[in-house]
């Protein structure tokens, strides 16, 4: 099936950029998109950020670090 779409001039540029560098066509890469956002239900697609987001601090976590404990006037002064 035919369809026209009115895209703004750079993101089309863009995209024919990205098309030609994966040595496609302009119209695949617009198969691959419509099919990833039909195909992906949101709540999976949320889910898998959220379980990427939690992956990425637990990285970013030092492996030496203790959990802060506030300290008394007392042991601060005996310090």
């Amino acid at each position: 099936m035919k369809t026209t779409i009115d895209l703004p001039d750079e993101v089309l540029v863009k995209a024919k950029m990205l098309a030609a560098e994966r040595r496609t066509t302009l119209r695949e890469l617009v198969l691959e998109g419509l099919k990833r956002v039909t195909e992906t239900p949101p709540e999976a697609e949320q889910a898998k950020r959220k379980a990427a987001f939690k992956r990425l601090l637990k990285a970013m976590q030092a492996s030496n670090t203790e959990p802060m404990v506030p300290l008394k006037r007392e042991e601060i002064y005996d310090r």
